[in-house]
């Protein structure tokens, strides 16, 4: 029963009651921004970098999948309006529906359409040269998305080792007087260089991948176009 009473001590004439105040513990919360510039300049270098890739790599990203996008685009009646106009021996119309649709398949047969009256492997050798050089359009700047997302976890990892060096060298510098908010602090920084560098290299990666698969979905549509008309010329 003394458990449900106060405890009560009694000073002369004078009851004075023992109250307990409880500790209040404040949580500390550090933002993104803290976290970022408390790193030093060493830290902050290394999130600028990837601030400066994920830039790039989300310009990249767009501006490919636009210009893939619109060369993927294909009229259904295309090819067989080219055959036609080849068995009919319109080659000019054929040549002028090819430069009206301006797509990666549109050059190749409109080269090839150019060649009629040459040997097949003339025409062949000029479909396929021409090929590559849209194949090779089609594949700008991919190289250095691919190049972000292998680089930007390293530039990552780098933020976290030098962290980790700056903390080891506060240890040192305190002596027997380690501050473990200060330490934990150092670590949060380095933890999120790491976070950051992996984040904009997944994206790369995943989008990386993505635009490929597309390309070479173009590359397989381009193949069969052009021995269509190779077939319809022989």
């Amino acid at each position: 029963m003394l458990n449900h009473f106060l405890l009560q001590v009694t000073v002369g004439n004078t009851p004075v009651q023992a109250v307990q105040n409880p500790m209040v513990v404040t949580e500390k919360t550090l933002s993104i921004w803290e976290l970022i510039s408390s790193g030093g300049i060493g830290g902050n270098i290394i999130m600028i970098s990837l601030l400066i890739l994920s830039i790039i790599a989300v310009y990249i990203i767009i501006e490919r999948f636009l210009a893939i996008k619109k060369a993927s685009k294909e009229d259904t009646n295309f090819m067989n309006q080219i055959k036609d106009f080849i068995l009919d021996g319109k080659i000019d119309a054929a040549k002028s529906l090819c430069k009206m649709n301006q797509t990666p398949i549109s050059k190749m047969v409109e080269k090839g359409i150019s060649r009629i009256g040459k040997p097949l492997s003339d025409i062949g050798t000029a479909v396929e040269n021409t090929g590559k050089l849209e194949l090779n359009k089609l594949e700008k700047n991919l190289s250095t998305l691919a190049t972000i997302s292998g680089a930007a976890p390293m530039i990552g990892f780098l933020g976290t080792v030098i962290g980790m060096i700056m903390v080891f060298h506060k240890m040192a510098s305190a002596g027997g007087n380690i501050d473990v908010e200060m330490l934990s602090q150092g670590i949060y920084t380095a933890m999120i260089t790491t976070v950051a560098g992996l984040i904009v290299g997944i994206i790369a990666y995943i989008a990386y991948n993505f635009l490929v698969a597309r390309v070479e979905k173009i590359v397989f549509v381009m193949e069969a176009r052009t021995n269509a008309i190779l077939v319809c010329r022989a």
